[in-house]
């Protein structure tokens, strides 16, 4: 009988095309099913906790794969990351998951995480890992401006045209807005989002940030229930899936 497994995955998806299986090009879902197949010998699908877009990051995705082969936690870890070497993508750990468990069904909220590199000088050590905005930003102005967001809403100014989702209406648990050094950071809770929705909420709060938007404009971009309402779509270099929490 196969035994359910619940993985916590770190990636770097900048070499990726995505999470997701694409057509044309790699994806962090074909690696980790093509590692688990040179491991076990078992071909299987890994159902994730959120898909990401290509070229945005993972300190915590989450993911279930059912598995025939008998081992324990340890060994299902270390056996998937040697055949995932030298891609930069990490299993962390290998759980027997609880029953019914279903790595995105059963999730109660995702957790992100967006960086901006505020400084002229260009990026060294941080390129592809943050947004680089050379003019200085306003933090209060951008605060004022994502209380706007907080709550239950309809965020279709905030969607990309492509989301799928059967609903525009999303709660938003938290934007907060950290500051350290020259590293900005949007800290981002919701039991799920609509596609874009976190990288089109930063790019609007950039707008207030650097002064062209006063913070009230953003409650009025919520409100056109319209994507040309709001302001650009930030970067994916900046957007890490920080953690999905579970009962």
């Amino acid at each position: 009988m196969a035994m359910r497994w619940k993985l916590t995955i770190e990636y770097d998806g900048r070499p990726f095309m995505g999470w997701q299986h694409q057509p044309h090009g790699s994806s962090i879902q074909k690696e980790i099913e093509t590692a688990i197949l040179k491991y076990s010998g078992e071909t299987v699908r890994l159902h994730g906790a959120g898909r990401t877009d290509a070229g945005v990051h993972a300190l915590g995705q989450v993911a279930h794969i059912d598995l025939e082969r008998a081992a324990d936690g340890h060994t299902v870890r270390e056996a998937i990351n040697a055949y995932l070497r030298p891609l930069p993508i990490s299993i962390l750990s290998a759980e027997p998951a609880p029953p019914g468990f279903n790595a995105r069904l059963s999730a109660r909220r995702r957790r992100y995480l967006y960086r901006v590199l505020n400084r002229p000088a260009r990026p060294a050590l941080e390129l592809g890992r943050a947004w680089h905005v050379h003019a200085p930003l306003d933090l209060d102005a951008m605060r004022a401006g994502a209380a706007h967001l907080l709550g239950s809403h309809d965020f279709t100014s905030f969607r990309a045209t492509e989301c799928q989702a059967k609903s525009p209406v999303k709660t938003l648990d938290r934007l907060d807005i950290a500051h350290d050094g020259t590293i900005l950071s949007f800290e981002v809770d919701a039991r799920s989002f609509l596609h874009h929705q976190v990288r089109n909420m930063v790019g609007t709060l950039m707008l207030v940030g650097r002064g062209r938007w006063p913070p009230e404009r953003v409650a009025q971009a919520l409100t056109a229930r319209d994507r040309a309402a709001a302001g650009p779509t930030a970067p994916a270099d900046g957007l890490y899936l920080v953690g999905v929490d579970y009962d």
